[in-house]
């Protein structure tokens, strides 16, 4: 990185905390602390709700996802407009008319305190690690690229995010999350606009698509019902629909962006927007993945994007094997790279088939360069990622973008970082603070509860800071926290539908079959880590809540049967 890279880094991430330090200043009760004063519209809530669940990770893994796979992770999003169009219907009318600062007081509401203390806790566990995730992964892409110091960047990423979210609370993170996506916005479409631009001279647009095409990065839609494979029309529709009304409609760290709205009107439209918008940016997003693919076409690629791995393997016993696998890779590069000038030079009369013979040959030598990454690893004791698609749009970024516009993609992915952490110190403090701290002492004036609250998110900021520092001790744990993720998400979703629409279910029953279901959940997740049951843990969010909505049911009737008193 050149010096006018860091100008533009240093001063674009500033300004945004500086800005939205600014604007939210003043936040004297809990309304305007917890709720942003219910002043946002309808484009800050959506951007801020895009903003939230947008993470770094998104913006390096998703352009990798499809340099590897093509543009059918987009199917994965499919189910994301229906959700809206539910949550929208049924949860936010709700919300509003209720007044509630969490998600978790309308489940009092309907039931009672300990019900609305268990979903609370059960949110603060998984969200509380995640805050951590959301820190530690790109903190450890961009030191093992940059040669960054890795508790260093995990610092002061969560500096950043604590200065305003503490200061402003969730008015200061709707108000830099409308910048910071604007940011990622720019900072995208420049990036595609350049990777167009770096194809040889001849190449168009079109020319670009024919090319992924034949290299079968063009399969969007997938209607087959094989189970084997994860993104398909039919999971994206029906498993995708499941899982954003538990994200959207349950988890306080988006159900809080939409809550402070101006009006009942802004918040449904602020979500539709996100509905509309949502996947046309991932789309968008996997195509800058596919024309870096594009790219590589023409110019060679690593046999692995991560240069730490690299670096690893050619200090090992393995170098001699590791550079034998580059000499192959640049033989297949130099016959590929004919054949798809010839392709695109003839209007795609030669067979795709050939193309697809040397991208199967690349993509064997790319995995026999992970296995002696490994290896080499493990003869050092040194741990290293081999799996390198997170990996391949920043490499593609330092190497191939002018300077200047390297310090505004970086700023994208530390902006995109900030603002999904953000998001969630905000939601785990206004949890923390009124489904906890309020509920079950005897503290209530403003000021004392803007207090409290302003500590609460500066402790979770220390927690996630301290997890994202200790992250490497952990083997995948990225990985780790979408199980979390997954065996909680079920459980609190069928609480809230149990609450929604089983109106005979008390609350004794609901809190002992939350109970119960935990425990099952956990279990069945590791039955199936020892091989004993074949569960992935994705469909744990389905039997999590089936199995919660069926034994509150069955112990609702049993009660009323035998006459105990219910609550």
């Amino acid at each position: 990185m050149q010096t006018l890279d860091w100008i533009v880094l240093i001063s674009t991430l500033l300004l945004i905390v500086i800005y939205g330090t600014y604007q939210s200043r003043g936040s004297k009760n809990v309304q305007d602390f917890l709720k942003g004063g219910n002043t946002s519209k309808w484009y800050t809530i959506g951007l801020s709700v895009m903003a939230t669940q947008a993470s770094a990770i998104t913006f390096l893994s998703t352009p990798g996802q499809a340099f590897n796979d093509g543009m059918g992770f987009v199917q994965f999003y499919f189910g994301l407009p229906i959700a809206m169009v539910v949550i929208c219907m049924v949860f936010i009318p709700l919300y509003h008319r209720l007044k509630v600062y969490t998600a978790y007081e309308f489940l009092e509401n309907r039931f009672d305190l300990k019900t609305r203390t268990l979903t609370a806790i059960l949110f603060l566990i998984q969200r509380g690690l995640a805050a951590g995730i959301t820190i530690f992964a790109p903190a450890i892409i961009l030191s093992a690229v940059l040669g960054w110091n890795l508790l260093l960047l995990n610092v002061i990423i969560g500096v950043l995010v604590i200065i305003y979210t503490v200061s402003g609370g969730t008015k200061a993170v709707n108000v830099t999350q409308k910048h910071q996506m604007i940011v990622i916005f720019t900072g995208m479409i420049i990036a595609f606009c350049l990777i167009i631009d770096k194809l040889p001279e001849g190449i168009t647009f079109s020319k670009a698509l024919d090319i992924a095409g034949a290299s079968g990065k063009m399969e969007v839609l997938d209607f087959s019902f094989d189970f084997n494979n994860r993104y398909t029309v039919w999971s994206g529709l029906i498993g995708g629909t499941f899982l954003m009304l538990s994200y959207f409609g349950t988890d306080q760290s988006q159900v809080q962006r939409y809550l402070s709205g101006k009006s009942l009107k802004e918040m449904q439209i602020g979500m539709m927007f996100n509905g509309l918008l949502k996947v046309p940016m991932q789309f968008f997003i996997l195509l800058v993945g596919v024309m870096v693919f594009v790219f590589y076409q023409f110019n060679e690629a690593p046999v692995n994007f991560n240069p730490t791995a690299t670096d690893v393997v050619l200090n090992s016993q393995y170098a001699q094997d590791y550079k034998t696998l580059q000499e192959k890779q640049h033989d297949i590069f130099v016959m590929k790279k004919a054949t798809i000038t010839e392709f695109s030079n003839t209007n795609g009369k030669v067979n795709p088939e050939v193309i697809a013979k040397y991208n199967a040959q690349s993509d064997a030598l790319r995995a026999e360069a992970r296995t002696l990454i490994e290896k080499a690893g493990d003869s050092q004791n040194i741990k290293v990622e081999s799996n390198d698609k997170d990996y391949v749009f920043l490499n593609f970024i330092l190497n191939n973008l002018p300077r200047g516009l390297i310090g505004l993609l970086l700023a994208v992915i530390l902006s995109a970082a900030m603002s999904s952490t953000a998001s969630e110190l905000n939601a785990l403090a206004s949890t923390t603070a009124m489904d906890l701290y309020k509920r079950n002492t005897s503290i209530k004036s403003d000021t004392q509860m803007v207090k409290a609250s302003r500590y609460f998110t500066l402790l979770w900021g220390i927690i996630a800071i301290g997890v994202a520092c200790v992250a490497n001790l952990a083997e995948n744990l990225i990985q780790l926290v979408n199980i979390i993720g997954s065996i909680f998400y079920g459980n609190v979703l069928g609480i809230f539908l149990l609450g929604f629409f089983f109106k005979f279910v008390k609350g004794n029953a609901v809190f002992v079959a939350g109970l119960i279901t935990q425990v099952i959940v956990i279990a069945l997740f590791l039955l199936n880590e020892y091989d004993i049951i074949n569960l992935p843990f994705l469909w744990l969010n389905f039997v999590g809540c089936a199995i919660v909505i069926a034994i509150a049911c069955l112990l609702q009737s049993i009660q009323s049967k035998n006459g105990y008193k219910t609550a």
